[in-house]
């Protein structure tokens, strides 16, 4: 077994050669930014309102604080973490699909996180901001190894966008129910979580991964969000009835804040070893037993209304998440961040163009709704 001490001895220095792009891999961009468009276009006609083509739906909307943790390592204290202080955050937890699905259709979940008010070189596109973002799943790695599989996925979803959602929730009762045998020997399987299989359990008990690999100052890392606080973990795996409920998970999640507190470790792990922690197939799990995640800030949500018409208006419609907002120490690398570039860009632009609400990156959270 490997200490987190050794793994902070020996992490790997970035070599622009670790990066080395698939085979056609701009027009493989050209196609993605294509599909998602398509699905926007397809929810949009239904519904005279522009939403995300993946993550349309948000459970939960929520203001939070940083702390980044004091007497960090060298090798910890990179990019917004080189220094011990408190930053304003918003916290969107999402599911899967581009269209507006009952929560009976149980597909993985998501946290978008963006942190405001950070300092320091900027990626290209968000120079004049002033946030980073870190966008997660709640699987430890991508389903697909890279942008063309990617593609192949995500033309199979926009193929089902806004089709037979009856149908949908009758699947999704299927395939919970074969992911529970799958669950019952041992095993756990991807594909039949992401086609609507993911268990009926409460979104807030979610370990969330960035599942693809970004820089971390010189190194290179992937990110977790893990809940500690005491009631979170106790809804960790916990099952929630969302039959009959269109809405159960936002609901679960406005409950638990009317009164709760939330605590969670943003927490990195170093890549050690090019072999067991590949950069360009976004599909290996990276071993933790080589090097574990360690704990490099925490966020804490204070009891507030978690999710509000005016938090989807300031949220859902006027921001945009993306690993490529943020600064150069946090860079996302590899074949599924660099097309990712383009599609959320996409993304932002189509939401402004027909919504009346802009996209914009905010410089600080003084307005955000209560």
């Amino acid at each position: 077994m490997y200490s987190s001490k050794l793994a902070l001895s020996n992490p790997l220095l970035y070599e622009a050669r670790f990066e080395v792009p698939e085979e056609a891999e701009a027009e493989t961009s050209a196609e993605l930014v294509e599909t998602l468009h398509s699905i926007s276009e397809t929810t949009f006609k239904d519904c005279p309102h522009a939403m995300r083509s993946v993550h349309a739906k948000s459970h939960g909307l929520l203001h939070a604080k940083m702390h980044v943790l004091e007497d960090l390592s060298p090798i910890l204290a990179q990019g917004i973490f080189a220094k011990s202080g408190t930053w304003p955050v918003v916290m969107r937890f999402s599911t899967v699909p581009g269209d507006m699905l009952d929560d009976s259709v149980s597909t993985p979940r998501g946290l978008a996180i963006k942190v405001v008010g950070v300092e320091g070189e900027r990626l290209q596109g968000s120079e004049n901001d002033v946030t980073q973002d870190f966008v997660m799943v709640n699987g430890p790695a991508f389903l697909t190894p890279g942008a063309k599989k990617f593609l192949s996925s995500l033309k199979l979803l926009a193929f089902t966008t806004d089709r037979a959602p009856t149908l949908k929730k009758a699947l999704s009762a299927v395939l919970r129910g074969t992911e529970k045998i799958i669950e019952a020997f041992g095993g756990e399987s991807p594909t039949v979580i992401a086609m609507g299989g993911h268990p009926e359990t409460h979104i807030l008990g979610e370990t969330f991964f960035s599942q693809v690999p970004m820089l971390f100052g010189p190194y290179m890392a992937k990110i977790s969000i893990v809940p500690v606080s005491k009631e979170l973990q106790a809804l960790t795996k916990s099952p929630l009835n969302v039959n009959g409920k269109p809405n159960g998970l936002r609901d679960a999640v406005i409950e638990f804040f009317m009164t709760y507190s939330a605590e969670w470790e943003l927490r990195v792990q170093l890549c050690t070893n090019l072999e067991t922690m590949p950069i360009e197939n976004a599909s290996v799990v990276w071993p933790e037993d080589e090097s574990p995640y360690i704990a490099v800030a925490r966020i804490v949500a204070t009891p507030q209304l978690a999710w509000s018409e005016a938090r989807s208006v300031a949220v859902d419609d006027g921001m945009s998440f993306s690993p490529w907002h943020g600064t150069t120490a946090h860079r996302p690398i590899g074949s599924i961040m660099r097309i990712r570039k383009v599609a959320y860009e996409m993304s932002a632009r189509f939401r402004s163009e027909h919504n009346a609400t802009k996209v914009v990156e905010p410089k600080n959270l003084d307005d955000f709704p209560i």
